[in-house]
């Protein structure tokens, strides 16, 4: 007789440690997919999989009858992932802005950026996150996933909606992020 996941639950709850490791066995792979779905980075994925059962482990939800681990499991690694996007999502930004700049350089033959530039990098830069900033997590998060690499698939696994969904959504909040950049963009002309 298979165990369920409410039994291993019990027997969590009652110090039954030994248990955990079947949860973590019937778990762990789909787990770890859903977070390199979201964040595309094995590493990452991985370490967010590992905290997903260390709260597991320290604090498992109250078993009840016929509950299957899996959605709360897969609740707590989404939440991880959308919160690692968001940290991941500035610093990506921060990178491919310098990187441009780097490939923008060496086309016009340039070594160093002058202060002049530099200032309106930054410039821009704070621009883009305002703008994010106004778009509400789902837009962001559409943007951020697909403008990262991911496919249609991965994005609506990501987001949690219908891949044929994904394409009207990316659209919106494309539309969306322009009007509110340029909105910005024009306040911040008209200060100078």
């Amino acid at each position: 007789m298979q165990l369920t996941d409410t039994m291993l639950l019990s027997d969590l709850h009652c110090e039954e440690k030994h248990d955990f490791e079947s949860l973590f066995d019937r778990h762990w792979r789909t787990v770890y997919g859903i977070l390199y779905r979201l964040t595309g980075n094995r590493e990452e994925a991985e370490d967010l999989a590992q905290e997903v059962f260390v709260r597991l482990y320290r604090n498992p939800p109250i078993p009840r009858d016929q509950l299957s681990l899996g959605p709360w499991l897969y609740r707590v690694a989404t939440n991880l992932g959308y919160n690692a996007l968001r940290k991941g999502a500035r610093e990506a930004r921060r990178q491919e802005r310098v990187q441009q700049l780097a490939d923008a350089e060496e086309a016009a033959g340039l070594r160093a950026v002058g202060p002049e530039d530099a200032s309106l990098a930054e410039e821009e830069r704070r621009t883009v996150r305002a703008a994010l900033a106004q778009l509400s997590e789902r837009e962001q998060a559409c943007l951020v996933l697909r403008h990262s690499g991911l496919s249609y698939a991965e994005v609506a696994a990501a987001v949690g909606v219908r891949a044929g969904s994904v394409g009207t959504l990316l659209a919106r909040a494309e539309e969306r992020f322009r009007r509110v950049y340029l909105g910005l963009q024009g306040g911040q002309n008209g200060l100078h």
